[in-house]
């Protein structure tokens, strides 16, 4: 067996869902044992910090595999503000991107997931900045909503709450927050107008996530932390029926986070973690649990279907899993008898699978199509299969807002059946796209104006399809989302949701466009049809100033999938303005104007998001020189099509083109964000570059990351340079322009103070923090109560040309159309061409 193979069916069988996202897949016997000793165990762990990656997989696959607690990780942002390794998805796309990430990590560590309404809005230095964006207020009504909901009864922070402006602000806010929420949460006069109805709830205790590495080393570890409030665990545990290790469950969740580099190997062997109490009674011999019933008696009642489950558990049979049913059923029973609870609520559910899963039943409802709209009907194919020898007979099947059928069919052992209904779709239906990208929020938060989707990771499926079933004569109701099942050649059976979408859907051909003077330009607009037949008019709405013409243009197509573009043309004023087009579709009585974009990669389930369909449009003075732009893409961003914008030719290099031949074709070069970082062979490439650059060419350099600490860039550089952690978070922070006569402050747009207005998120990061005296600085900048940072722009003649390193955050601040930040790089791509030789910018 190829060895790779060895890793691939453990996984497949432990993570049924891991590959396949929605797929009905029935867990085979080792998950069933799994999910059986999480039934047995009644507590509860949330695990809080700030963004996607910052859980810790080893601890939460600790909590949920060995001590098998139902486990959570509340993540108070969904990683908006990152960067994408993987593909174009920046600022909302990504923040969807992240969600699933964290989705599907959750499926192989067994985690639960949550989210609070705060926006990752970028980096920020200090906690005070964050919970003033984020409106901390409300944020913190969300996690209190979130824990009283939960029920934990141990919550992990991350990070800790009593060291503010020492790590990124959203990390400290995090701890913060989960330490206020966690008395709030059991104090009944807490946000009285924001939790009505949401009961109460006082975990037991509280921990800090701590770590060795946070102080530098083990001995200082020792020395600096209370160890009489330190518990060790060891979370290194091997699970034999597994043929996995606890780490190695972890290493393949965190590898979910692909779009932040995080795929790794896999890791073994004993492994210790730290937690710190810093509130409740103190942890006797490593049990969080200590203290807390954590058996069936902690449900009033609840003792006997204990007693029944406990025995399952501990003769459980691997090789026939359906002889458990009928004691299964009997503890099903009972459980339902009980006084509606909060574990009940979880339990019943729970054991109810657990019955499907010893039965062998596979329900599945699956659409015609993947996309539906509201008004239309759909066709959902059932498919039933009982692979036990327990009888089975179909009493009724429905679908909600659609058909349904009562029946008596036997379900015979292994016997295939089908059955297919008729599902209308409401003509008001809200549809299924991302539910906090419905509104407009705030710079730190999302709008959800319905309480009832705070803190849920995704909107819930659109439509189930209920089976109502006797199991060996107990009747019993499963219920299934309706889903897509379709196939591809190259890749067998796949699965995707069933997604409710407006019947049409427009887009623009571009993201920016830069009006150079007053003269009108055409504007394409893509209409893309959702249903079967749809008819209607397009028009568009402009920014004060702005002539738009023809006022509408009709539009018909016959089928899913049709599309067509138009053509408008449009005027700009007179005077510098800068705003959005958005499209209008009127379609009867409504309208639309919104994009549908897929999100679509192997690792999570497909994604369809609806976002206001927008064009920014800027009516500046853009000079530029030079034609022929190189583009090398790194970590992935826009800037190439932002700058065919302007009117440059961008040509998208690969590492294996750059030769000294295609080098000399080209008036400038630019390497995108973290090219050195993500590009392994770049290096091998960069005499030829430092070459070009010294014959007259010129190089622009954007970041690249440190690591954790500084990092010598001086044998990619023409002159030694080091790059730092250092960065400017504060988008509205002054600047002062330092060697004035540089060309590239100057030649061909002049660049003053106006130039640094209207920039987003942040003004750079990672910037050089030591370079040689080769390298002139431009730019001075800095965050409020921190030193000045010169190292945002370095500009170095070398030879005849330029080499240029920039840590501004180009990459946000031309897709969001800043009319200084197109200047300036115009500038940085000119500079070789800039006509007063006689000053090169050379320092001293």
């Amino acid at each position: 067996m190829h060895h790779a193979f060895r890793w691939i069916l453990p996984i497949l069988l432990l993570f049924p869902f891991a590959f396949h996202g929605q797929a009905p897949q029935p867990p085979g016997a080792v998950k069933l044992y799994n999910d059986l000793q999480k039934l047995n165990f009644l507590g509860s762990a949330l695990y809080i910090a700030a963004h996607p990656d910052d859980e810790n997989t080893r601890l939460i696959s600790y909590l949920s595999n060995a001590v098998h607690a139902r486990t959570g990780y509340l993540s108070m942002t969904r990683g908006d503000g990152g960067q994408n390794l993987i593909g174009p998805e920046l600022r909302e796309l990504l923040g969807v991107l992240r969600t699933q990430e964290l989705l599907a990590a959750r499926r192989i560590d067994g985690g639960e997931q949550f989210f609070t309404r705060a926006v990752d809005f970028g980096y920020s230095k200090h906690p005070d900045e964050t919970l003033r964006i984020w409106d901390k207020d409300l944020v913190l009504s969300d996690v209190v909503r979130i824990i009283r909901e939960f029920q934990p009864d141990v919550i992990v922070n991350r990070f800790d709450h009593r060291t503010p402006g020492s790590t990124h602000g959203h990390h400290t806010s995090s701890a913060i927050l989960s330490t206020e929420a966690f008395n709030l949460a059991a104090d009944p006069t807490a946000f009285p107008d924001k939790l009505a109805g949401v009961e109460p709830w006082q975990p037991k205790r509280l921990f800090m996530n701590t770590s060795w590495w946070f102080y530098g080393s083990l001995e200082r570890f020792y020395q600096e932390v209370d160890t009489t409030r330190l518990t060790t665990l060891d979370v290194g545990v091997y699970y034999p029926e597994r043929g996995l290790s606890n780490n190695e469950i972890a290493s393949l969740a965190s590898s979910q986070h692909r779009c932040q580099g995080f795929g790794r190997p896999l890791s073994r062997g004993s492994e210790q973690e730290f937690l710190e109490l810093l509130q409740g009674s103190k942890v006797p011999g490593g049990d969080l649990f200590a203290g807390i019933d954590t058996s069936w008696k902690r449900l009033p009642g609840g003792s006997p279907v204990g007693a029944i489950l406990e025995k399952v558990e501990r003769d459980f049979n691997f090789a026939s899993p359906a002889v458990h049913l009928p004691e299964l059923l009997e503890a099903y029973r009972l459980l339902s008898g009980l006084n509606d609870s909060h574990w009940k609520h979880i339990k019943l559910p729970a054991l109810q699978e657990l019955i499907a899963g010893v039965a062998g039943l596979y329900l599945e409802a699956s659409s015609q199509n993947a996309l539906a709209v509201p008004g239309e009907t759909e066709t959902i194919n059932l498919e039933l299969l009982n692979r036990s020898s327990w009888p089975v007979t179909l009493r009724s099947v429905r679908l909600d807002k659609g058909a349904s059928l009562d029946t008596l069919l036997n379900l015979g052992a292994n016997a295939d059946h089908s059955l297919k209904l008729t599902l209308q779709i409401p003509a008001d239906h809200p549809g299924t796209d991302p539910y906090w990208l419905r509104e407009t929020g705030s710079l730190g938060t999302y709008a959800i104006p319905d309480p009832a989707l705070i803190g849920k990771p995704e909107t819930p499926r659109a439509f189930f399809a209920h089976f109502g079933l006797e199991v060996n004569g107990v009747s019993l109701e499963f219920q299934r989302p309706v889903i897509y099942r379709y196939s591809e050649p190259d890749k067998g059976e796949l699965y995707r949701n069933f997604d409710v979408v407006p019947p049409a859907s427009a887009s623009f051909t571009e993201a920016v466009k830069l009006f150079a003077s007053n003269h009108g330009q055409q504007v394409q607009v893509r209409v893309k049809s959702n249903a079967q037949q749809v008819s209607g008019s397009l028009a568009l709405k402009a920014p004060e100033g702005w002539v738009v013409s023809p006022a509408s243009l009709p539009f018909e197509l016959s089928a899913p999938g049709d599309e067509k573009v138009f053509q408008f043309s449009l005027l700009p004023p007179d005077q510098s303005s800068q705003g959005f087009v958005k499209p209008v579709l009127q379609i009867g009585n409504k309208t639309y104007d919104r994009e549908l974009i897929t999100i679509a990669y192997d690792h999570i389930p497909t994604q369809t998001v609806l976002m206001p369909a927008r064009l920014q449009v800027v009516r500046l003075e853009v000079q530029k020189a030079g034609q022929h732009i190189g583009y090398i893409m790194g970590a992935g961003d826009a800037i190439p099509e932002n700058l065919e914008a302007i009117g440059y030719t961008v040509h998208k290099l690969e590492v294996a083109d750059i030769s000294a031949d295609r080098l000399a074709a080209l008036d400038a070069v630019v390497l995108g964000i973290r090219a050195y970082n993500v590009l392994d062979d770049l290096p091998f490439k960069n005499d030829l570059l430092l070459q070009y650059v010294k014959k007259g060419g010129t190089i622009v350099v954007q970041y690249n990351t440190s690591g954790r600490g500084s990092e010598d860039y001086s044998n990619l550089a023409p002159y030694p340079l080091r790059i730092s952690r250092d960065r400017v978070s504060d988008e509205d922070a002054p600047v002062t322009l330092l060697n004035t006569d540089n060309p590239v402050l100057n030649y061909p747009n002049p660049i003053g103070q106006a130039d640094f207005q209207g920039w987003v998120q942040e003004r750079g990061l990672y910037f050089p923090d030591q370079w040689d005296e080769a390298y002139i600085p431009l730019l001075s900048m800095q965050d409020p109560g921190e030193p000045a940072r010169e190292g945002s722009l370095l500009v170095a003649p070398y030879g005849e040309g330029y080499y240029i390193y920039t840590g501004l955050s180009f990459f946000r601040e031309l897709p969001a159309g800043v009319p200084g930040a197109f200047k300036l790089f115009a500038n940085m791509l000119s500079v070789g061409k800039a006509k007063n030789k006689t000053n090169r910018g050379v320092k001293g």
